[in-house]
């Protein structure tokens, strides 16, 4: 299944839960926006690789990632711990900013611990403008979940992959993005 900036929402509603590998491109501004700094949605054709990512409970396999400067890569990742967790390629600013949305997240009832109530998200999105959590750099996972990002990376950034549900990140599950030429 293929997700687009278009029917990513009604996929999200129709599928309690995404089973099969597929692109997450959304559109949006989580933390004050992205722009150029962190990269930009990556064409599929335009992949030189696939990086596997798997998440347990507060923790990234592999710890770091290794990307050449305007790369596009795309990354397999799957959830197998036993709590929702998030893949988001960031800076640490904008890790440090989003932790607060993902908070409110948490206390309107869309993270449950180990599933995501999309009721919840939806009626969080009517009142407030957010909570579908609909990124392109970013993915957030049930448990048993794999989806899929492909991402162009910029030629300079000092850039992270992290879990910005609560407490996650503090607890360590956070890695480096290393660029090369």
């Amino acid at each position: 299944m293929t997700f687009s900036v278009k029917n990513t929402v009604a996929a999200a509603f129709g599928l309690s839960a995404l089973l099969a590998v597929s692109p997450a491109f959304a559109a949006g501004e989580h933390g004050g926006g992205h722009g150029a700094m962190i990269g930009q949605p990556g064409d599929p054709s335009a992949v030189s690789r696939t990086i596997e990512i798997t998440m347990g409970d507060n923790y990234y396999e592999p710890e770091e990632i290794e990307i050449k400067e305007g790369e596009t890569v795309r990354f397999v990742v799957t959830n197998n711990g036993e709590f929702v967790h998030e893949f988001n390629i960031a800076t640490a600013e904008m890790h440090k900013a989003h932790q607060p949305e993902m908070m409110m997240m948490m206390e309107h009832g869309v993270l449950e611990g180990d599933r995501i109530n999309w009721e919840a998200a939806k009626a969080m999105q009517e009142s407030m403008g957010h909570g579908m959590h609909e990124e392109p750099n970013s993915i957030l996972l049930e448990p048993g979940q794999t989806a899929e990002i492909v991402w162009q990376f910029p030629d300079h950034a000092d850039l992270e992959f992290a879990c910005n549900v609560p407490g996650h990140y503090g607890a360590g599950m956070v890695g480096p993005i290393k660029l090369s030429h």
